[in-house]
């Protein structure tokens, strides 16, 4: 950093930029490695994570910034408000979609936005460097979210803010530059088990989410046919899972984005799964254009439609 720039006010700066770029919370950290990393490896190491193998493969990326970022000081950390509510849905064959795939796709949104966070802030000081990341990044971005004070990581691994709840999309700006930092987020959980007791797999304890149990894990990324022990469970999930945020006292009062890019396609979030069965790859292009969903291919969905046609059946 340049004498004539005072880390404090670029930090300021670097906020402002942020909600002018449409984030709702904006957090500094360093980029240190992770403390939690053992435990991410016996996670690993006890198959939690299910069939996703690609968790794995970049490791030693994932705990540490500074491995898939070499000269990286500071982690700049954006969150997104993405809450909707949703009409209530009496259908007896509806199928329901986890809401941050309601909208479009919020990897372009985050990411073009990031990407011109990133343009400013290289231009605030030149010289420096700066990588992008949202989840498809490997970095531990929820764990370095809240060491940044966006929110506390709740006992169902998700990052909660005070006043906006859970529903929030992530993303980060990592640059050669040292920042000053922000205090992390404090744990607000307290006793509260509303999250572990609700799920019906019994995939969470706290703090941890057996991925190979959860219903967001079986509906998109596990390809095979699902477990028999877990069809009943899914109840009416056609995509994702969205109970223990639901249940979370946090989202009780959680406000309503005003995003157009993240207004529901589907009013009341849900499918007729009997629909879902009969579609072609065309219906399914024009129902999913520029959406999350499409990260699974229709046998996939139709697949996952039967389950639920089943469950209400």
């Amino acid at each position: 950093m340049t004498a004539a720039i005072d880390p404090y006010v670029l930090a300021g700066q670097i906020r402002i930029k942020a909600r002018e770029l449409g984030f709702d919370l904006v957090g500094i950290t360093s980029a240190t490695p992770s403390p939690r990393k053992e435990f991410f490896r016996q996670w690993l190491d006890a198959g939690k994570a299910g069939s996703m193998a690609y968790l794995a493969k970049r490791f030693d990326e994932r705990v540490d910034p500074s491995v898939y970022f070499p000269g990286v000081k500071s982690v700049i950390c954006v969150a997104k408000n993405y809450y909707t509510p949703l009409e209530q849905n009496a259908s007896p064959t509806a199928g329901k979609i986890a809401r941050y795939a309601l909208g479009d796709d919020y990897h372009e949104w985050i990411k073009d936005r990031l990407f011109l966070l990133a343009d400013w802030l290289r231009q605030q000081v030149p010289g420096i460097e700066t990588k992008c990341g949202v989840d498809t990044a490997p970095i531990l971005e929820r764990e370095i979210a809240a060491r940044a004070g966006i929110g506390w990581v709740g006992k169902n691994t998700l990052v909660i803010h005070p006043q906006m709840g859970s529903w929030m999309f992530l993303g980060e700006v990592l640059c050669t530059l040292e920042l000053p930092i922000d205090d992390a987020a404090v744990d607000r959980c307290g006793t509260c088990t509303r999250c572990i007791d609700a799920c019906p797999t019994q995939a969470i304890t706290p703090y941890e989410v057996n991925g190979a149990r959860c219903i967001s894990y079986l509906t998109i990324e596990h390809r095979e046919a699902i477990p028999a022990e877990f069809e009943k469970p899914i109840g009416d999930w056609l995509y994702g899972c969205d109970i223990c945020q639901d249940v979370c006292p946090f989202n009780r009062k959680a406000p309503t984005t005003v995003e157009p890019a993240f207004q529901p396609r589907f009013a009341s979030g849900s499918l007729d799964v009997q629909d879902v069965m009969n579609w072609q790859p065309t219906d399914y292009q024009k129902q999913f254009r520029n959406s999350a969903v499409r990260r699974v291919k229709l046998p996939i969905l139709q697949r996952n439609a039967a389950i639920v046609r089943s469950n209400k059946s």
